[in-house]
């Protein structure tokens, strides 16, 4: 195995454990838990899948970015739950069934409207731009759908041995994880470097910027539900997005740098947003809830 080789699998097997460790906290109700909910799954529907591709798509069409980068946001902007926003999420919520619920439902409805969307895009853009479901389906069941159920099946037959193990299942998947991601950037930088200028940086911004607006608005009356939602769709699945973007558009070489420079600048870009739902969350812990729950 030479060194790329396993960097990737170093990373592969990181956000499989990360997703075990969740899985290791959640139950199956977790997993209904947006299916129980037709209202607030349409509008996580919406502001995912929906208008945050066609804003994203208005985008990358009026303003003069180059290729790659347009290509690398357009094709987040289709994908589903990263398996390490979770963690985040969590953070933000005093019930994780929502975050948990996202993760699954995100990745399940992709495996059919990631390929309906390029579909549409090509009959109308990119003569031949398409993905196939089974290219998505093979990653979310990899990074999501399996580690996940796996983690559920251990936390409902043996709770014990889950959370003894969960700890250390989260750990080992977050150092792996940098591990991992230190040498890709690495060996990135030059195309990274080659593509910081005319708009890019600004894009990037503007990006997450739109994501946490629109799944802010689309939250619902509830402000965990705003937070769980801004976030997720404001940051996405970047192999969903690099198969995408294989599939589609081959010969654009420095995708992968773009997308991975959208993922640094995302998380940087939407700090402050996590910071002030931090607080608000912190102030409603101290003072109580001022309002009884809505019905979502």
């Amino acid at each position: 195995m030479d060194a790329a080789s396993l960097v990737r699998t170093t990373i592969a097997a990181s956000l499989m454990l990360v997703v075990f460790s969740l899985g290791l906290r959640s139950s199956v109700g977790d997993a209904r838990y947006l299916f129980d909910r037709p209202g607030l799954l349409v509008r996580s529907v919406l502001a995912m899948s929906v208008v945050m591709p066609l804003l994203v798509l208005w985008l990358v069409t009026t303003f003069d970015l180059r290729p790659p980068v347009k290509i690398a946001l357009f094709a987040l902007s289709i994908s589903p739950v990263p398996p390490f926003l979770p963690g985040k999420q969590l953070k933000l919520t005093q019930s994780g069934g929502y975050t948990y619920g996202l993760l699954l439902a995100s990745a399940l409805f992709a495996i059919v409207l990631v390929p309906l969307t390029m579909a549409w895009v090509g009959a109308r853009a990119a003569e031949g731009a398409h993905v196939s479901a089974g290219d998505v389906l093979s990653i979310v069941t990899l990074s999501v759908l399996l580690p996940l159920g796996v983690g559920m099946a251990v936390r409902r037959y043996s709770p014990g041995l889950a959370a003894r193990i969960e700890p250390w299942s989260s750990r080992l998947g977050l150092l792996l994880l940098v591990f991992g991601f230190i040498p890709i950037v690495i060996a990135q930088w030059p195309s990274i470097r080659a593509l910081i200028g005319d708009g890019t940086l600004l894009a990037i911004v503007a990006f997450t910027a739109l994501g946490l607006a629109v799944g802010h608005l689309l939250g619902g009356p509830e402000p965990d539900d705003r937070s769980v939602l801004a976030l997720a769709t404001a940051a996405r699945h970047p192999s969903v997005a690099l198969a995408v973007a294989a599939a589609t558009f081959p010969d654009q070489t420095l995708v992968p740098a773009a997308v991975l420079l959208a993922l640094v600048v995302g998380v940087l870009a939407s700090a402050p947003y996590v910071a002030w739902r931090k607080r608000i969350k912190h102030a409603g812990e101290v003072g109580g809830p001022s309002d009884s729950p809505q019905p979502r």
